[in-house]
């Protein structure tokens, strides 16, 4: 696997033996580690140490990992910062919880070391790629800048969690173009993970709240496009 050099990962997991086996392969793999056992120490540590990437527990004491990683995405020093559940809960709904608050990818326990250094270098390829598009677009008084990942309507800035500018970005470089919820899938959140459909109609809800209602149709039975007179 290839680091980028001083790539920091954050773990955040209140079972010691499990903190310990992230922690050594994390770094035999040359990232740079820190850990928490709860989700305040997690979060206050987060803002100190501003990781690449952060594994999330949900079952943890004082706070769980949902509310955890909501916290972790209202920090603007924390908006390029991926976060990737590590839970035993199988219930969809957890799923859902977690990516409705801004997780990137949801892995069920137990780990497997290799398997998840694939998963962490997959999400890494995608911001590499995405390094290499348009830096800004600019269309109808909507601003989006991605070198910064700022976003502002009519001049006044709104902000946006990671895969809610991402799901904007990508179909504003797309203007007038349908993409089925699978496309969105794939080109937002990638093969590899596995996300439930409803998670596209969410991040769509939570865009237009912030930025209107104007710039995302929903073309009904088939997905969602990005307006463009």
């Amino acid at each position: 696997m290839a680091v980028r050099q001083n790539q920091r990962i954050l773990v955040v997991d209140d079972e010691e033996a499990i903190v310990e086996l992230l922690s050594y392969n994390l770094e035999k793999y040359g990232f740079e580690v820190k850990t928490a056992y709860d989700g305040i120490k997690g979060v206050e540590l987060a803002k100190r140490f501003q990781p690449d990437l952060i594994l999330l527990d949900i079952m943890m004491p004082v706070q769980d990992g949902v509310e955890t990683c909501r916290q972790l995405r209202e920090l603007p020093e924390l908006s390029n910062s991926y976060i990737i559940f590590l839970t035993a809960r199988t219930e969809e709904y957890s799923e859902v919880a977690a990516f409705d608050v801004g997780a990137d990818d949801y892995i069920i326990k137990p780990i497997k070391p290799r398997a998840l250094m694939s998963r962490i270098q997959a999400l890494f390829r995608r911001e590499t790629k995405k390094q290499n598009v348009t830096s800004h677009i600019e269309i109808d008084g909507l601003y989006i800048d991605r070198s910064s990942y700022t976003v502002s309507v009519n001049g006044k800035e709104v902000t946006l969690p990671k895969k809610e500018f991402e799901l904007l970005y990508f179909l504003a470089q797309n203007p007038n173009k349908v993409f089925s919820r699978d496309d969105l899938l794939q080109n937002i959140w990638g093969a590899d993970v596995y996300v439930l459909a409803r998670t596209v109609d969410v991040h769509i809800r939570k865009v237009r709240e912030k930025i209107g209602d104007t710039y995302i149709a929903t073309v009904k039975g088939v997905g969602y496009k990005f307006n463009k007179a």
